[in-house]
């Protein structure tokens, strides 16, 4: 039998190799099927984590909902007096994916400045109604918004080479 430096046999290294690639190979899979769009408008999530969201999806909000909801995003970064720094849109079937691209290279490139800015959008979102109606400004954040439209994720890319995705659960 033919041993390496380490005395373990090539056989077993082969194996352990090819089990190995397969292993990359079927994550690298799951990725692709659960996330058609990546590869096309963002590089595959780097980053994949889960938030435990602590309100539940309102009563009457459809796909129609939050095409406005990101019609109503996208028009006030157009308002202002320079170049929107993002793109935003919704993808899925029902809509159910908010994607938030960065325009410009430099913005969203990092963990720290994708949490920055999804921090600012919390702080926008403590101001709607919605939040002060039911008297939780103070604990909400923008990722409840969202589930509370329906929204099931959000990702979030720099548009080269980093991506971070949250899912809602």
């Amino acid at each position: 039998m033919r041993m390496d430096r380490k005395g373990v046999p090539w056989k077993s290294r082969r194996r352990l190799a090819a089990l190995f690639g397969a292993a990359l190979v079927v994550a690298a899979f799951d990725t692709k099927a659960d996330d058609r769009h990546a590869g096309y408008y963002y590089p595959p999530p780097e980053n994949v984590e889960t938030y435990q969201v602590r309100v539940r999806t309102l009563p009457g909000m459809s796909t129609k909902k939050r095409v406005a909801f990101v019609i109503a995003m996208s028009q006030q970064l157009l308002e202002r007096p320079y170049p929107p720094p993002v793109a935003i849109f919704a993808k899925g079937e029902n809509k159910e994916k908010l994607i938030i691209v960065s325009s410009s290279s430099g913005r969203l490139d990092t963990i720290y400045r994708v949490r920055a800015y999804l921090a600012s959008l919390t702080s926008n979102a403590r101001l709607t109604p919605i939040f002060r109606e039911l008297g939780m400004e103070e604990t909400l954040t923008f990722f409840d918004l969202l589930k509370m439209i329906g929204f099931e994720r959000i990702t979030v890319s720099d548009g080269e080479s980093f991506t971070h995705q949250v899912r809602f659960e």
